[in-house]
């Protein structure tokens, strides 16, 4: 069997039109928009409030607030695990790629990779695994080795060839803030991300996103509601341009409007201090179709294929693998 674990990547593009693949995780923020009979009202005017949310951010030079469109394309990652010479490519992340059009110049602008981050082997990590190992334990913990694996797979692929050949920069995944955690403003204040939040104390999610190698910075973007929460490779102030920012804020804000309502899509902004929930019930609906519940079923029936497709057939060699993995 390979242990070098190559990848290949495909592209696809995230609009009206769109209709997940077969292996393409249904509970991905975009996956899930694009089922039932109100699949393309719901892309359209989830790429509506994207386009809009990105020209109220980019208002220099922008006067009818309409310069600017985002185009999304859909980046499937899968690793080569082929036994006995026979590829058994598994479909191991997906992420979102955006590209800023201007429609003043008719530039493309290169945006951010990453921004939505979607991933079997996590899926059986929350979903199976910690179910579980917490099944007779009388004090929810994690084990030690908790997205070990996880961690050194996404940062194999972000460090590998197949990676390099398509982004020209690290990724950034933008994801929502944690309802567990309370969070502080505080003086600093980006023109862009808008202002910063520093959370009491680290999050399960926050540990497990450091074991793929990425620091998080929490940030309320102007006009907004609450802080998202930006996982990162270096300096997110400083080595991406305000344009591929704005891309990640419009188009996760968005996706979280429509997934967490409560939280970002509330009534009134987060103050001073503050703490998320999903039992807030001051906030506004999206004209967007979704089910919360199907999601949360589907992450389960996800893992276990992912525990008999991927982590039970090639155990030995994962093992093996991630001992001798300098990542």
């Amino acid at each position: 069997m390979k242990e070098n674990f190559e990848f290949s990547i495909k592209r696809i593009c995230f609009d009206e039109n769109y209709q997940p693949s077969d292996s393409t995780r249904l509970t991905t923020n975009f996956a899930n928009l694009a089922r039932g009979i109100s699949r393309q009202e719901n892309l359209r005017n989830t790429l509506k409030m994207i386009d809009n949310r990105f020209n109220s951010l980019a208002d220099w030079d922008n006067p009818t607030g309409d310069r600017y469109a985002v185009e999304l394309e859909i980046i499937s990652v899968e690793m080569d695990v082929g036994a006995h010479g026979a590829a058994a490519a598994f479909p191991l992340i997906e992420i979102l790629k955006t590209t800023i059009v201007d429609g003043r110049t008719g530039a493309r602008i290169e945006g951010i990779a990453g921004n939505n981050f979607s991933s079997y082997v996590r899926d059986y990590d929350f979903s199976v695994l910690l179910p579980a190992y917490n099944s007779t334990r009388p004090v929810f913990g994690t084990p030690e080795d908790f997205g070990d694996l996880h961690g050194k797979l996404f940062k194999h692929f972000v460090s590998s060839d197949a990676y390099k050949a398509h982004f020209g920069k690290l990724p950034v995944i933008c994801i929502s803030a944690s309802s567990s955690r309370i969070y502080q403003r505080t003086a600093n204040q980006h023109p862009v991300l808008g202002v910063e939040y520093l959370q009491n104390e680290l999050s399960s999610t926050d540990h497990y996103f450091a074991k793929m190698g990425m620091q998080v910075r929490f940030f309320m973007p102007p006009h907004g509601v609450a802080p998202l929460a930006f996982y990162f490779f270096g300096d997110l102030l400083g080595d991406y341009t305000d344009l591929e920012l704005i891309g990640t804020i419009s188009t996760m804000e968005t996706f979280q409007k429509i997934y967490r309502p409560e939280i970002y899509n509330a009534n009134s902004a987060a103050g001073s201090v503050y703490q998320p929930s999903l039992k807030h019930q001051d906030y506004s609906l999206t004209k967007i179709v979704y089910d919360r519940e199907e999601r949360s079923q589907l992450a389960v029936k996800q893992g276990k294929f992912t525990e008999e497709n991927f982590i039970t057939p090639y155990r030995q060699t994962l093992e093996r693998w991630a001992a001798n993995c300098a990542l």
